[in-house]
Order: structure tokens, then sequence, then C-alpha cells
């Protein structure tokens, strides 16, 4: 009798056997002690499966995209709960009320001045004593009284060598300097003489009659100019009379640009001479109109008036040179200009002027000068 050997189990039939064995046991311990948990062998197709070696993703080698700026927390605080709740930590985010917030941006300092630059000094309090630094510049003919105000608000101009602030106060000893800037700009002021024609006023259009200003043009200068200057119609801003003629008169009409020949003319303190052609006619005893030969019956005493003795606007006048050029026409000259003065001081000693033409302002003169034309005034004439 031979022995029998056993007969050996397949791999699957021996996993077949292992399964049953672990069923019934869990089905009589249904509660089993806690120990490692036992994983049943996979199949032998899905061991195939997880032996494989793993695919590499589509997108190797691309970076990985960032979070969205419009991503939503991945944690939203619960109903009733704020976001600045300190109780409550939101994925370890701060609080609200922590987060650092911009602070506003503080007022700079002003930079300090250069070393040697020149400082700007506060007006004077009121009723602190000298003379407006305006009106000081004017005294002296550097400029006039507004051009003064134009330069300070600029900055051009300096006292003791600090820079000037408007309204503000000096003394007699006190050093005034005006920039560069200022003496440029006031050489490109221009003064015009104009032989100013019957029929238009001297300074702004009235009574519907043209300023004489309206003369000033390429075509109207005078062909004999010498001066060098060439015009541009820019020269008319700011143009103004310096000594009135009215509507009536003709004769040397002064327009400048220039605050120091205006004060010199028309100044407050001004004692420029202006000298006038004056043809006047009288009235006889009978009632009759005398045309001619007027020096014949004009009292002396009359004439001595004219030169001394009269007043306008309750004012005495300055004293006045005043004689016969011929026996129709007198010469005035005046160092005042009250408005229509000849006019006015002839109607008090009974004289009609009927003609008034103004020849000389000081040094400058009419000379050839065409009615209706103009010239510059020249570098080496001075009034």
């Amino acid at each position: 009798m031979t022995d029998r050997k056993p007969l050996g189990l397949r791999a699957d039939q021996k996993q077949l056997r292992e399964q049953r064995a672990l069923a019934l046991e869990r089905l009589s311990n249904p509660s089993p002690a806690p120990g490692p948990d036992v994983t049943p062998p996979a199949p032998p197709r899905q061991r195939e499966r997880d032996e494989r070696p793993p695919r590499a993703p589509r997108d190797a080698g691309r970076s990985a995209p960032g979070p969205r700026a419009d991503a939503r927390p991945a944690s939203r605080p619960e109903r009733g709960e704020r976001f600045d709740s300190p109780v409550r930590d939101h994925a370890g985010a701060r609080p609200f009320a922590q987060v650092e917030r911009p602070k506003p941006a503080q007022p700079q300092p002003a930079p300090a001045p250069a070393a040697g630059a020149a400082r700007r000094v506060a007006a004077p309090p009121v009723g602190a004593e000298g003379t407006r630094l305006n009106k000081r510049m004017a005294e002296l003919r550097m400029c006039s009284r507004r051009e003064g105000d134009a330069w300070i608000e600029q900055g051009w101009v300096t006292v003791n060598g600090v820079v000037a602030e408007m309204g503000q106060l000096v003394q007699p000893g006190d050093r005034i300097e005006v920039s560069e800037q200022a003496k440029g700009q006031q050489e490109q002021q221009v003064t015009i003489l104009l032989h100013k024609p019957m029929g238009f006023v001297s300074g702004q259009a009235e009574d519907g009659h043209q300023p004489a200003v309206t003369l000033i043009n390429p075509r109207t200068r005078w062909q004999h100019c010498t001066s060098r200057t060439r015009f541009n119609f820019s020269q008319l801003q700011g143009l103004a009379p310096a000594g009135r003629l009215d509507i009536d008169s003709v004769g040397l009409l002064v327009l400048t640009q220039d605050g120091r020949v205006a004060r010199q003319l028309i100044g407050e303190d001004s004692e420029m001479e202006k000298e006038y052609l004056v043809r006047v006619t009288c009235t006889a005893p009978d009632g009759r109109d005398i045309a001619t030969d007027v020096q014949s019956v004009f009292p002396e005493a009359q004439m001595a008036l004219l030169r001394h003795g009269l007043s306008l606007d309750g004012e005495p006048l300055k004293p006045a040179r005043v004689d016969w050029q011929n026996p129709e026409q007198l010469r005035f000259v005046l160092t005042q200009g009250k408005k229509r003065q000849i006019r006015r001081m002839c109607e008090q000693v009974g004289l009609k002027v009927v003609g008034l033409k103004r020849i000389r302002m000081g040094r400058i003169t009419l000379g050839n000068l065409p009615a209706g034309q103009w010239r510059y005034l020249l570098p080496d004439e001075t009034f």
C-alpha cells in the first residue's frame, strides 16, 4: 500500500480559504479588540494595476497656477459673528481691528533756505513808523508805485539784502535794491511822443470819441524817427497818457509804459514845465467879439492876474509865465496841470480860448512832428 501525497492547493484556493476563515471569525466576534487593520489582498488584476509605474501628469513641467485674486476664503464666519471678532480664528487670520491701517501723510517741513539766500520778512504791524516801500521807491525815481508793487510781488526787491514783502515800511537809511529781472523789464518799456490832432481824447474813449492811442500803429510812425526800436503791438499794453489834452486841444501828448516818466511829468510833487500856444478872443464893452489885435484892448491888470492871483477849485494856482506871442496869441508856461486849467483861467479874466496847442514838456519839444504821427523817445532824450 503506497503512501498518498497530500494534494497541493492552488494560490487562489488558498486565498479563498483564508477569506472564509476571516469571515467566520468576524461573525463569531462582532466587536474585535483594537489592533492593526487587516486589509484583504487585492485581486490579481488589481495588484497588476497597482504595481504599474504612475503616469506623468499632462501638465508636468508647467508652473502651478497661483491663487486667484478674487478667491473666497476657505472658511466663512458663522452667522451672527463679525469678521473683527477676536474669539474665532479664521484660518490663522488676524482680526480686522488689528490690521494696520495706512497712516495719513504728515506735512513735510519747508526746506531750509540755502546758505546766503535772501529771506522774506513779514510786513510790519499796523502803527509802525516808516515809509511804505513802494512810495519810497517812487520818491527815489526807481519806478512808479504800481510798478514797485509788481516788483515786490515778484520778489525782485530787497531791503538791506533781504527780500521785501508787500506793504513793508522802510527807513531813510535802508538800502533798497532791485534785481536784474526788474531792470531788464524796465529797459523794454517805451515812451511815445504823439502829435495829437483835434477830435481825439487823451485817455479812455468817451462820448463816442476815439482815444489817442488808436493812432499808434506802424503806418503813422514818423518817417524821420531815428530810434532803433521796432514797433510791436505788445507795446500798447500799459501805454498811458502822462498829461492830458482835451478833445479840442492839439499838440504834444506823451504816452508811456514807464512809471518813472509818468511820475516825473504828472506826479504829485512834479514841477515839470509845460508850454502852450493859446489863441484867444475877447468881448468889447459894447458886446462885440474882438478876434484881431486882442492885445491892444486887453487890460494889463488882467494879464497880471493870469500870471498870478487866480484860484481854481478853491485852491490858489501856482505862478505862471504868460506873455503875448502876437496880438491874438498868448504863450503859457505852467508847472501844474489841473483839468482845463488854461481855458478856465482865461474865462476868469474875460478871454475866450479858440485854439490851444502844447509845444513842449520839460526839455522835449513837439518840433516838426506832423499831426497824427508819432515817434519814440530816444535813449539820450530826457524831460
